[in-house]
This record gives C-alpha cells, structure tokens and sequence, in this order.
C-alpha cells in the first residue's frame, strides 16, 4: 500500500520539457528515447538549444515562414504581436507576451511555436514505454539530456527513479554544474552518466560559458569515486577548446579518474544560430567554426593514445 502510494506521487511530478527525441544513437548505448527538460545554469556562446537554457516556456517566431497575413496580430490578446516593416514578419514585444498560445493556434504556416510543455512523470514515462521494444532489442534505453536536466531536479530524479522500476536502463547527460546531493541522488537511480567537459582552464570557461568550471570538476571527482560508469562528452568548437594545451590538461585530469574510459567528442555545428534569431536573443549567440577533420583526428589520436575510448560524433 505504502509502496502504491509512493508510486503514485511519483508519477504526479510535474516538469517541463521542449523535446522528446525517440530512435536517438549518441545518448548512451542502443536505441533511446532522449528527454530533452528545459533549464541550464551555464550561457555557452555556441549553444545550439538555446530554447533549453530558460526553464519556462518561451515563443519562437521563426521569420522564414511568416507570410506576414497578421492573424496572429489580430489573435493576440496582449497586443503583444505587431506587423513588421514593409508588410514584413512580425514582431514579438516579449515583454507583453503572456504565453497564451493564441497567436500559435492563428498561424496556419507555423511560424510562432510555444517551445516547451508541462507533463508529468507518468505520461512521459508512457512515452518511453512505446519503445520500450526497440531497448529491449539493441540494449538501449531512456536518456535525460536538455539544458541540464537537473535543473528540475525533483521531475528529473523521479523519471529516473520511476523508469528503473520498470527496468528501462537510464542514462543522465548532465554538465555537472549542480550541488552535488542532487547529482548524487540522480546518479544513484541512473545507469549510466554522460558528463560535459568542455574546457578546463577556468578563465576561459567563464569567458565562454559564463560560469566557473570549479564545481564541475570537483563533482566529477566524487562521482568517479561512486565507481558510477561516466562517459565524458567534449564539444569541440574550433579557437575554443581544440587547442593543445587544453587536450593536453583534460586527458592528465581524466587519467586521474578511475571510472573514465571513454571520451565522446562531438564537433561543433552552427545549428544555433537560427534558433537565436527566432528567440530575439542574437546578443548571447558567437558564431564559431566547427575544427577541421585533421585537427579533429590528432585529438581523437591523443586521447586514444592516452589510452581512453573514443568516439566521434555531431
């Protein structure tokens, strides 16, 4: 009874995500199910989720599909919808925007998108279960990425915690910037922990991400100690962190850590930078360059040679 009960205030947490990505190949082993949750305390200039960092929902006016008909500048209640210039797209006073999705339901060419939708851990659960065939069959799971999916700590660690009751193997991207009883608790109820490094000279990372790296660092370091399976997972974004000085610092950490052997590194794209014109945030969005394939290769190169598994991805 108390079990049922337990089970049942479980499934009631409420969270929000912006994405549920089924059939997904480089979250973790097998075939999954990725639940992307909105919220991230870390601003990386290259960010191509920026709908992740904010934890609330958020209008996307994607310019590219807009006819400029106006109905959605009639539908809005707010007035927070105005014609653009020479019969151009819209415009979105964010300001007086209140979200009510009036203007999303006006526009037949989709181009005003809510980004986000509460649910709760019962229906996303649900979800997964759909594919629950395809875990079974290639040894995959479910996957909590975002953002940083422990952002929502509560809705988080109940997912994790009500998908291992129903024995669907879990994995946790995380960037490790969180206190570390919440990413103790998480790894606990997690199979396995995809853990962001992105560079570990800290001035840079303030510079480029706009936090220190100190926390994230130290928490890898205790999880390592948990004897948790850890993946590290490396962006490579080209005048950023490809240089040899910072290959060389991450692999003498890593070689430091017990439970590490295996380095993901995915190369930077620009895919963005759209999404931060459509969010009017281009003020937090640097255009970078992704490094090329031979630069790519001596790092993969260095990091196998340091002994480390290594995969390449995007």
């Amino acid at each position: 009874m108390v079990e049922n009960e337990h089970k049942k205030r479980r499934g009631a947490v409420k969270g929000i995500v912006f994405d549920i990505k089924r059939f997904a190949v480089h979250d973790g082993p097998g075939i999954r199910t990725t639940i992307f949750i909105k919220g991230c305390p870390l601003h990386c200039l290259w960010c191509h989720n920026p709908e992740s960092i904010e934890r609330g929902l958020e209008l996307i006016r994607r310019s590219s599909r807009c006819s400029a008909c106006y109905s959605c500048v009639k539908a809005c209640p707010e007035k927070a919808i105005s014609p653009g210039p020479k019969k151009g797209p819209v415009f979105v006073d964010r300001t007086r925007c209140d979200l009510c999705g009036k203007c999303v339901e006006a526009c037949v060419y989709e181009a005003l998108e809510i980004v986000g939708r509460k649910a709760t851990v019962k229906q996303i659960v649900e979800e997964a279960e759909r594919d629950r065939l395809f875990f079974e069959q290639s040894g995959g799971g479910v996957t909590l990425s975002g953002g940083e999916p422990l952002a929502q700590s509560a809705f988080a660690i109940a997912l994790l915690e009500e998908l291992g009751a129903r024995g669907i193997q879990t994995a946790l991207d995380t960037s490790g910037l969180v206190k570390w009883d919440i990413l103790s608790r998480a790894a606990a109820v997690s199979d396995l922990i995809l853990y962001d490094l992105k560079m570990m000279d800290d001035t840079a990372h303030r510079k480029y991400t706009g936090a220190s790296n100190a926390l994230i660092l130290e928490n890898l370091r205790r999880l390592d100690s948990t004897g948790k399976p850890v993946h590290i997972r490396i962006p490579l974004v080209s005048g950023v962190n490809d240089d040899a000085g910072n290959v060389t610092a991450s692999i003498a950490f890593l070689k430091t850590l017990s439970a590490v052997r295996r380095v993901d590194l995915l190369n930077y794209h620009k895919g963005g930078q759209e999404k931060y014109k459509n969010l009017d945030k281009t003020s937090c969005f640097q255009l970078f360059e992704p490094p090329s394939e031979q630069r790519v290769e001596k790092i993969r190169r260095a990091f196998t040679e340091a002994g480390f598994s290594v995969t390449l991805g995007g």
